[in-house]
């Protein structure tokens, strides 16, 4: 039950993908409103994780499993009849609320249905079940897309949603914590209002600049409300984030490791996308069969890594994964306007296998370390660690790329008289997708001199982000390396 709901989560996120871009000339969107619909989904479910841990704790794992099942399945049915990018984003965020309770309580079901070397093998096949729905996420994507309609990666939930259901409600046994938690309200809102002002800030500095009045009070509200949320946790009687599990080394060392994976090559998945299709001009299917490089090293590496980690300290898995992830990100760079989609071949290889050696290990690091009463708390900090990941990565290097793509086209362009004045809205085109319509539009004789810019804009912006995102992998690397220790594990037969 627990491995059929993941694997329709993660292949809403990767499915998701390869949609964008007929996503963005469907519904109109622009560059702000694709990344609000990726984020959507990952702010609320980032948001909801420990809540929902602590309801489970109380009224039920299984219970707020399938409550999860059906609010997910039921915002899929939503998203995918929606008639605006708004109603998409809304019904992305409901999926998330769905979303963050089956994540929160999916391995604390596992930790409590599994003992020793039991549930090593049953965090195996979970890890190996995420591959499994990395790799075939974005070829279906693609097949869906193409064939039918970007609907479909959104209505094909609805017969595994219903089937997952069934499982949970007549094979899974209920389990509760010994000393339930109350739902921590006040930390939950300060939690909320902090990431969420944060993701804007980011966002909306595309359009207004990072100087701008509005992002700079959103990046203070980010700080103060997360102070705030910091006291909370730390003085409340009933605090929905333990800050004592930060000392113990391995734990931090997993919640890093989360970030780190999901803020970088994750994340990166976004633009990817955008330069195989918007760039390059592939179709949706075309892009699945190309993403699946990477998707299928996931899933071989992630099949031995499963395998190792009941024999192989955590660290030499999660630490040099990683370091394969960054070193993955750099193979990437020197894209420019003449690039092949095979200069990425040996870059979505590495990647892949780093990704395939950090996802079972860190599975089993999320709740290891922990007594099993803690078992929900932990895995909802580590699974909202990859959600706030997500959200801030894709964020981030949104704002990045589209600053360095529009500084060069108004350099580029600068010295082109017959559209010196219309650079500001090419740069705007190339990030919504509509660049193609945009040059048709100008005179014949500076078409390809604006299509090389362009060209040249979005590599520019896509190989600065690849450098940052790789350093981000490099440095997450360093520090899972020396903080996870095999003797935080609590039961260290089973890791």
């Amino acid at each position: 039950a627990v491995c059929l709901g993941t694997f329709m989560l993660l292949l809403d996120v990767t499915i998701v993908n390869v949609a964008l871009p007929d996503i963005q000339t469907s519904l109109h969107a622009s560059f702000a409103d694709l990344q609000w619909v990726v984020d959507a989904y990952a702010l609320t479910l980032a948001a909801l994780q420990l809540t929902a841990g602590a309801l489970a704790d109380t009224y039920g794992r299984k219970k707020l499993y399938a409550i999860g099942l059906v609010v997910f399945t039921s915002a899929s049915l939503g998203c995918g009849l929606a008639p605006t990018t708004l109603t998409l984003q809304l019904f992305r965020g409901v999926q998330g609320v769905g979303g963050a309770i089956m994540f929160s309580v999916s391995l604390a079901l596992l930790a409590d249905a599994f003992r020793g070397k039991e549930r090593g093998l049953a965090f195996s096949i979970w890890g190996a079940i995420t591959g499994l729905a990395v790799a075939l996420g974005p070829l279906l994507g693609g097949i869906l897309t193409s064939g039918l309609s970007w609907r479909w990666i959104f209505l094909v939930n609805l017969p595994v949603g219903v089937v997952a259901l069934v499982i949970s409600l007549t094979r899974v046994m209920e389990s509760k914590a010994p000393v339930a938690r109350r739902p921590d309200w006040l930390g939950f809102a300060l939690f909320t209002g902090s990431l969420a002002s944060l993701v804007y800030a980011l966002i909306e500095s595309n359009e207004r600049g990072f100087t701008d009045t509005r992002v700079l009070a959103c990046y203070a509200a980010a700080v103060v409300l997360m102070a705030g949320f910091v006291a909370a946790e730390r003085f409340g009687s009933k605090p929905m984030f333990d800050l004592s599990l930060f000392r113990l080394p391995t734990f931090s060392g997993g919640l890093v490791a989360a970030f780190g994976v999901s803020s970088t090559i994750f994340s990166m998945f976004l633009y990817l996308v955008l330069y195989l299709q918007d760039l390059l001009g592939f179709s949706p299917l075309q892009t699945g069969e190309r993403v699946l490089v990477l998707s299928g090293a996931i899933l071989v590496v992630s099949i031995v890594s499963g395998r190792l980690s009941s024999h192989v300290p955590v660290r030499l898995l999660i630490g040099p994964g990683l370091l394969l992830v960054g070193a993955g990100l750099f193979s990437m760079l020197g894209l420019h306007a003449g690039t092949s989609w095979t200069h990425l071949i040996p870059g979505f290889l590495i990647a892949g296998a780093g990704i395939g050696l950090v996802n079972p290990p860190l599975a089993s690091t999320a709740v290891g370390v922990v007594e099993p009463q803690q078992a929900g708390m932990a895995s909802g900090i580590n699974s909202t660690f990859r959600q706030v990941g997500v959200a801030t990565g894709i964020a981030l290097l949104g704002s990045l790329f589209a600053s360095r793509s529009t500084s060069v086209v108004r350099q580029q362009l600068a010295s082109v008289p017959a559209v010196r004045g219309r650079s500001g809205e090419i740069a705007g085109a190339l990030q919504s997708g509509k660049i193609g319509s945009v040059i048709g539009s100008l005179p014949a004789s500076s078409r390809g001199v604006v299509a090389h810019v362009t060209q040249t804009a979005f590599t520019d912006g896509l190989d600065r982000i690849l450098l940052v995102s790789g350093a981000i992998a490099v440095v997450c690397s360093v520090i899972c390396f020396f903080s996870i220790r095999t003797k935080d594990f609590v039961q260290q037969g089973a890791h």
